[in-house]
């Protein structure tokens, strides 16, 4: 059974109808009359009905299920429908337009009209008399308002003791200082309202001073609220780039807080205006056709504040993406185009383009707030920050309830509520509209979720801390979890993500049980196709599970040798101490060597000549091994200093001393550069000679010397072992 487009049948119920009207005349001339029924025919009828088993019959088939519409049909009525929606829209565009056009030529008897029946409603107190009143209410309000003023000396004086260099301390003084502006609109609008209600007005001058009141009120309150958030320079206040809500400078604040003023006052008169001109007759095309020249002058404000605003400060190493001639054009070109189509009439689409660009640029502005706000406390104030957690819910929060406004307003433009979807005939109309808000709903909640998960995971694992800073202690245990955060993170995101797309299928009517059920084929075909893969994971994760390495220390294995640098679920990263990274898959990685764990010995030899008294040697090794580990450098890494174990060897040409050090892993290094350098100047000073290889070439008829001094050298190392031996 075939469903058509609800669009397509009331057309084709209007076409019948007006058929059925054009012919029944004729048909009521020329049609033969019916004979009446006999009620013998309509006793046998109910008679048929009572009978039990026509009702069991009439009852199945009402209970048989609708069969489902073929896919092809569903498709040749969408693409129907989309035809039928773009027509009717040009149509539309073009009737717009038409009426507009013609309205035009009617519009200076329309302005008489409407100046006739002011006149007639101002005839008592004229014009000017009417302005002088609205001006009258205004003073009333701001006398109110300044009365207010005095009164709240004592909650201003709290708000500005407020400390600005904490975040805790910035959102409490912002907030305050909105709270505090709100109650001078109060005041004001208390008071101009007040003042208003003491007169008797007549119907229609009642609605003029109330409109234009209303607008006066919203352009205070526009104006208050942007002194209140940007701190324009004539305010005067002490440091106020750190007490504003958002990052921008002296000459932004005061530029945007002008301009807002202007456009926002402007749009507010106007619309008080145009709500005023149905009650002065003016006709609904002759309103459209004003709204042409009000609207270009909007436009005209816009840009004059997109060209004259400041050029935006560019922190140093970052790059800007689009340069500020680019941006200035690019909204140029979109407000232009925008106001092109509300010429057009087209308002779905004015509202949907409108939308795309107010929604993420209130995302941006209240991301940059948020964090601006809530920004770590200065070294002053002790350094506290906000907990991630709490910028996670504030900023999501607020896009998440951003991006709602969007789809609640977008909806209410198009029509469509909870009870019109509900309502809704067309099934591929349903599954559209009802699958556009389930997508968008799932994928706010994961975003919101998600960006949850994350601040928690960061807090518990303190990804904040800056593991290259020079002789930082890191906990080995949060070291530990710093190795296993990005494990952690890519498994809970691909997690989230997969599940976001299966409500999204689910929602939008698609059976995902053979779609969990082919994933699971899926898998075990590429868990036997791709065993290395497979043996690569588990490796890594046994890895991770013995703890042999973590993120930033130095391990070897065979080949291989390096500071590890990062890992994913199949391959570690290893950055070798003279620049190249090794990727090495986890199932061939083998015995791990863990050079940077808990400590580290280095025993190495140093030879000095065989005339070499020891016991001095070994006092100054002592010494200068003492002196280096009390050098601030070298400090907190020592925890045995350097000192001699003794001889080690006879060698060749000295005898060999060995040396040992016990220190954290990664301090060795230099300070057995500056102990080298140290223990020298040490043996130079104290005369200990460093011996160095040397060959003799002599010539052959003075073979007979060079063989005596070989003999006395001889004699005085077998002297000096002899010494050595008596003293062991």
């Amino acid at each position: 059974m075939t469903v058509l487009p609800s669009s397509l049948l009331k057309v084709l119920i209007s076409v019948f109808a007006v058929l059925f009207l054009l012919t029944s005349p004729v048909f009521a001339q020329s049609a033969p009359a019916a004979e009446p029924t006999t009620p013998t025919k309509v006793d046998q009828f109910i008679q048929l009905l009572s009978d039990p088993e026509v009702k069991t019959w009439l009852e199945k088939e009402l209970a048989k299920p609708t069969p489902p519409v073929a896919t092809g049909t569903v498709t040749s009525e969408s693409a129907t429908m989309t035809k039928s929606m773009v027509s009717s829209s040009l149509d539309t565009v073009k009737q717009h337009i038409e009426r507009t056009a013609r309205t035009i030529p009617d519009l200076p008897r329309q302005f008489m009209q409407a100046r006739s029946t002011i006149m007639s409603e101002l005839s008592d107190r004229g014009l000017l008399g009417v302005f002088l009143l609205v001006g009258i209410f205004i003073a009333a309000g701001i006398a109110l308002q300044r009365l207010v003023y005095r009164l709240t000396v004592r909650y201003r004086r709290w708000l500005i003791s407020l400390s600005k260099d904490t975040p805790q301390g910035r959102a409490k003084k912002i907030s305050a200082r909105f709270l505090y502006s709100g109650l001078m609109i109060l005041a004001f609008s208390v008071g101009s309202t007040g003042a208003f209600m003491i007169f008797e007005w007549p119907p229609l001058l009642r609605e003029i001073v109330l409109a234009y009141l209303t607008a006066a009120t919203g352009t205070w309150a526009v104006n208050v609220f942007c002194k209140a958030g940007l701190i324009t320079s004539s305010m005067q206040v002490a440091h106020s780039e750190e007490v504003r809500a958002l990052p921008i400078s002296d000459e932004t604040a005061d530029h945007w807080s002008h301009w807002l003023v202007i456009i926002a006052g402007w749009f507010l008169f106007v619309d008080a205006t145009f709500s005023l001109l149905p009650l002065l007759g003016l006709t609904s095309d002759g309103i459209v056709a004003l709204a042409i020249p009000a609207s270009f002058v909007l436009l005209c404000l816009g840009l004059v504040a997109i060209w004259r605003r400041p050029r935006a400060s560019v922190a140093e190493g970052k790059k800007q993406l689009v340069s500020h001639v680019a941006a200035t054009w690019l909204m140029t070109v979109y407000f232009i185009g925008l106001w092109l189509l509300q010429l057009t009439g087209a308002w779905v689409l004015f509202s949907v383009v409108a939308l795309a660009f107010v929604i993420p640029l209130l995302v941006i502005i209240a991301h940059k707030a948020v964090h601006f706000i809530l920004r770590p406390a200065t070294a002053e104030a002790g350094g506290a920050t906000v907990p991630a957690v709490t910028l996670a819910v504030v900023d999501r929060g607020i896009r998440v309830a951003l991006i709602l406004l969007a789809i609640f307003i977008t909806a209410r433009m198009w029509g469509v509520g909870m009870s019109s979807m509900q309502n809704l005939q067309n099934p591929t109309t349903t599954l559209i509209v009802r699958g556009i808000v389930n997508t968008l709903v799932i994928a706010l909640a994961a975003d919101f979720g998600w960006s949850i998960i994350k601040a928690l995971i960061e807090r518990k694992l303190g990804v904040h801390h800056h593991a290259q800073e020079e002789h930082a202690e890191i906990d080995p245990q949060q070291a530990r979890l710093r190795t296993l955060l990005p494990i952690i993170s890519n498994i809970l995101f691909a997690s989230l993500l997969i599940m976001a797309i299966l409500m999204i299928l689910s929602s939008i009517g698609i059976q995902i049980g053979p779609l969990i059920a082919g994933a699971g084929v899926v898998g075990v075909a590429i868990g036997f196709g791709a065993q290395t893969v497979v043996k690569d994971v588990i490796s890594g994760v046994f890895y991770l599970l013995d703890d042999a390495f973590r993120i930033g220390e130095y391990i070897s294995s065979g080949k291989y040798m390096g500071t590890v640098e990062s890992f994913s679920l199949r391959s570690i990263k290893l950055r070798h101490h003279r620049g190249p990274v090794f990727t090495i898959p986890f199932g061939e990685l083998g015995a791990v060597q863990n050079q940077s764990r808990d400590w580290t010995m280095d025993k190495f030899n140093i030879t000095v000549g065989f005339d070499t008294d020891i016991e001095a040697a070994r006092k100054l090794i002592k010494r200068v091994g003492a002196e280096l580990a009390t050098d601030p450098e070298f400090a907190p890494w020592v925890i045995e200093p350097i000192k001699m174990q003794g001889i080690q060897e006879f060698g060749e040409y000295g005898i060999v001393l060995r040396m040992k050090m016990t220190t954290k892993p990664g301090g060795a290094f230099a300070m057995k550069r500056k102990f080298f350098i140290a223990v020298r100047k040490a043996f130079k000073e104290n005369n200990i000679e460093l011996p160095v290889p040397t060959v003799h070439v002599q010539k052959g008829e003075e073979i007979a010397p060079v063989v005596a001094q070989n003999h006395t050298a001889r004699r005085k190392r077998a002297a000096v072992l002899k010494a050595a031996e008596d003293a062991a």
